[in-house]
């Protein structure tokens, strides 16, 4: 099956590249940069170069496609004010011109990448993906996902036919996100003290979801979303848990939010940090994953040993 794929040369779309080679298909990914596309062109993908905006780019990738996943996207919270328009431009504006020219071009079956991000702060409750979040966002990430999300909603109602997964808080090796570095040096005995340590976060091994995303193409319903979770901890919780798997004391220090809070009136990116990270939940359930797609994914435990051991 010839499948193209955006945003393969990052962490979670890599391992769905991967996964989809491993396995037989062909794989068009499109890429802004040929000489930073290594690992692709090894695994036998061909390579469209252009990015979300260029349209001849999108339509010789999805040319002939059997499938299509969108992934592509920015993951950056405390941004600057001047960082905003990057995050629209990709996650907004790309997801509306790569499912637009999936529909042109007639793709029989779409897979949008969003995240449980886009159910907002779950003020620990553990939820699905019926969830109605409050008004407000936790930070310009979570608006530019969940309007990207809204987004693919409208395009199934035109008639894509489009699956929404919705993966947790990714993590595996390779991880360069500000979650993974916290990882990496706990596994290390390098972190002193843990900031923002009830952050409650849906951990999800990378390979899982490059299996549900694959399940998604090949068993989703058209129409419908599905949670790619893991396990549901606070970063405290995550890091105890870490330090069973390497042996490791977690950190004994919790730096207190409230000096930040004093703060945040002088920064807005503070401000953005705080409010997507200080006693904030996105823990959300993985049911319906499981039981339409025969999702199954590993513990935290073995996930974190598997990466860290």
């Amino acid at each position: 099956m010839r499948v193209f794929v955006t945003g393969a040369a990052g962490f979670v779309m890599g391992a769905v590249a991967r996964e989809l080679r491993a396995r037989g298909d062909a794989v068009v990914a499109l890429v802004r940069d040929p000489d930073r596309a290594v690992r692709l062109r090894e695994l036998g993908c061909e390579l469209v170069v252009g990015d979300l905006a260029a349209q001849a780019a999108l339509e010789r990738g999805l040319s002939g496609a059997a499938a299509a996943i969108h992934g592509a996207a920015i993951y950056e919270v405390g941004i600057s004010r001047a960082r905003r328009s990057a995050l629209f431009e990709s996650n907004v504006r790309g997801t509306e011109r790569v499912l637009s020219a999936a529909l042109a071009a007639r793709v029989p079956k779409v897979v949008y990448v969003s995240s449980v991000v886009v159910l907002g702060d779950t003020h620990g409750k553990i939820v699905d993906e019926a969830y109605r979040r409050d008004p407000g966002y936790t930070s310009y990430y979570d608006e530019t996902k969940h309007r990207a999300h809204e987004i693919a909603l409208r395009f199934i109602e035109r008639g894509l036919p489009c699956v929404i997964v919705q993966p947790g808080q990714v993590y595996g090796p390779g991880d360069h996100s500000g979650i993974g570095g916290v990882l990496h040096d706990a596994s290390r005995g390098r972190l002193p003290a843990i900031v923002f340590a009830d952050l409650g976060l849906d951990f999800v091994h990378v390979d899982d979801v490059a299996d549900g995303i694959l399940l998604a193409l090949d068993r989703g319903r058209v129409g419908e979303s599905f949670v790619l979770g893991g396990e549901n901890a606070t970063v405290r919780d995550a890091l105890r848990t870490l330090a069973r798997v390497t042996g490791h004391r977690a950190p004994r220090i919790e730096i207190p939010a409230a000096p930040l809070r004093a703060l945040a009136p002088f920064s807005s990116r503070l401000r953005e940090i705080l409010s997507s990270a200080d006693g904030v939940t996105f823990w959300a359930r993985d049911d319906k994953a499981r039981q339409e797609l025969g999702y199954a994914p590993r513990d935290l435990e073995t996930g974190l040993r598997q990466t860290y051991h």
